[in-house]
């Protein structure tokens, strides 16, 4: 039968099969706390963490669950759908400079919106903290309407050089456009500048510029729909995972300067039912390591590297969404592959590893009882 055509009944099929979790396993969870709607966790270096809640909060969380007030002096969210506060993340150097970064979803003109990226210094306070010196150092162009595939998850690499993940905006066309930064992986200077080495620029010299910047001269890869995890293996290599349509959720080992084919190619078709040209079809698109149909939803991606899950170091892990599961993926050379699926109950929004190797997970739910903080340790 083909996957086009097949009923929804072995759709069905075919998902609960692939989401069985394992009989046992291998760690304990403990919830810890509950958000409204959070979204992102970062470690600090004393041990505490960073999380974002959509609405605009930050707040600072020990391990025990204690919460501080929310953070003062965050930026004005545009929250509603899939947008408001989002990713949170240390500068490199924050030991030392007390900067952190953040990524949310800004208002426009008449009932536009899109993302942006703020970085300030974190003053830490008995009751919480606020910002200061904050700047906004990029923004998703141009803003349209809609509220939906923000991206706008953030990650440093080992040089300095800060990425940001830029959805399609739900828009399709802007993941090909070059003079729109949106449907794009990109590399910035941690102040928001231009690398010189970045493979655009200078794309197109006689296009028009964007506050004297081309939007191509952000650009690291293009043909992204709605990349929502990013992650650097110990080799340096970047992974982005990303929603597909209806299937065709997929992992991307990144290469400077490729097409990824989105909304071209996809190994998903689009949610009314019209066929999309698998990537097969286009050898000038680079093809996904990984595809997923039916999909995980994935909201956040991590490479674990710590010592307290011996079997794990190496390996990534997906959180899932509809999917309500952790996702592990096992790396070989340029390859990768699902290890195992550990179901949750509900939706996992992000996953984080601690200094001591206990991974964190948030859920993605509102209310007291739901939206919680879990820590999994290895099961005795």
């Amino acid at each position: 039968m083909n996957r086009r055509s097949a009923p929804l009944a072995l759709l069905a099929i075919l998902l609960a099969f692939t989401a069985q979790a394992q009989d046992e396993a291998p760690f304990s969870i403990e919830p810890i706390t509950s958000f409204d709607e959070p979204w992102a966790i970062t470690f600090l270096p004393d041990g505490r963490m960073l999380v974002t809640e959509k609405k605009g909060n930050l707040r600072v969380v020990s391990q025990a669950g204690e919460q501080s007030r929310p953070v003062e002096g965050l930026p004005d969210v545009d929250y509603g759908g899939q947008g408001g506060l989002g990713d949170v993340i240390l500068h490199p150097d924050y030991a030392d400079n007390g900067i952190i970064y953040l990524s949310y979803a800004e208002s426009g003109i008449g009932d536009t919106r899109g993302a942006a990226v703020m970085r300030a210094v974190l003053e830490l306070g008995d009751r919480g903290g606020r910002l200061a010196d904050a700047e906004v150092i990029w923004r998703q162009y141009p803003k349209v309407l809609d509220d939906g595939h923000y991206g706008h998850r953030l990650a440093f690499d080992d040089e300095g050089y800060l990425w940001i993940s830029s959805g399609d905006r739900q828009k399709f066309t802007p993941a090909q456009d070059m003079q729109s930064n949106m449907g794009k992986i990109l590399r910035l200077e941690e102040d928001g500048s231009i690398p010189s080495d970045n493979p655009f620029v200078n794309y197109r010299e006689d296009e028009p510029l964007v506050d004297g910047v081309g939007p191509y001269d952000e650009i690291w890869t293009l043909g992204h729909r709605n990349p929502l995890g990013m992650a650097f293996d110990a080799d340096g290599q970047l992974w982005v995972i990303e929603m597909g349509p209806a299937g065709g959720d997929e992992l991307n080992r990144i290469v400077r300067g490729a097409n990824y084919g989105y909304p071209v190619v996809s190994n998903g078709d689009h949610y009314d039912g019209r066929e999309m040209p698998d990537h097969d079809t286009r050898p000038e698109f680079t093809e996904p390591v990984i595809t997923w149909t039916p999909v995980i939803s994935p909201g956040d991606f991590m490479i674990y590297e710590g010592e307290l899950f011996n079997d794990w170091r190496g390996d990534a892990f997906a959180a899932g969404l509809s999917s309500q599961a952790i996702v592990r993926i096992r790396f070989d050379g340029m390859d990768a592959t699902e290890l195992e699926r550990y179901d949750m109950g509900a939706r996992i929004r992000a996953i984080e590893q601690a200094p001591d190797g206990s991974v964190w997970a948030l859920e993605d739910e509102r209310g007291e009882s739901q939206g919680r903080l879990l820590k999994l340790t290895p099961r005795d």
